[in-house]
């Protein structure tokens, strides 16, 4: 296979990043999303780029995988985590290399940014593979919780 390429995201990538984002929500909840809905969401992150940016990787000029980062604020620290979002591989292109481009890249560009303290995702209880690769990126549990209120 050729080499991978990780760049920022652009509108031109919006459909793809929707597909992705639909496919990833099918595989890991059996959950069907409203493609009308997603699109405008995956759209609406360029008009926030303080807030959120995608990357995508590429092989052979077609986007192979993407994530979303977003900011958190840390008062303790005065500075931002990242988290990694909305995380997919095409399933042809997965234990390929892919995430651990996009995740080299993330992490590539947060210790160049002056106000990112740390990295930060969420994993399934039961994605062993997932946290297997997270774990072997240099990433670890912290020892948190997470709770959520739908509202």
């Amino acid at each position: 296979m050729t080499e991978i390429s990780v760049r920022s995201a652009t509108l031109d990538d919006v459909d793809s990043l929707a597909r992705f984002n639909q496919a990833m929500a099918e595989e890991t909840e059996d959950k069907p999303l409203d493609p009308d809905t997603v699109r405008a969401g995956v759209r609406a992150v360029f008009d926030k780029p303080d807030q959120a940016f995608y990357l995508v990787a590429e092989r052979d000029g077609a986007v192979v995988g993407s994530l979303m980062i977003t900011t958190e604020w840390s008062d303790w620290r005065n500075a931002d985590f990242w988290w990694i979002q909305s995380v997919y591989v095409h399933p042809e292109h997965r234990r390929a290399g892919v995430y651990s481009a996009l995740h080299r890249a993330v992490r590539r560009r947060a210790r160049t940014a002056d106000t990112v303290c740390g990295l930060r995702l969420y994993v399934e209880r039961d994605n062993a593979a997932a946290q297997a690769a997270y774990e072997e990126l240099g990433m670890a549990e912290p020892p948190y919780r997470m709770y959520e209120e739908m509202l």
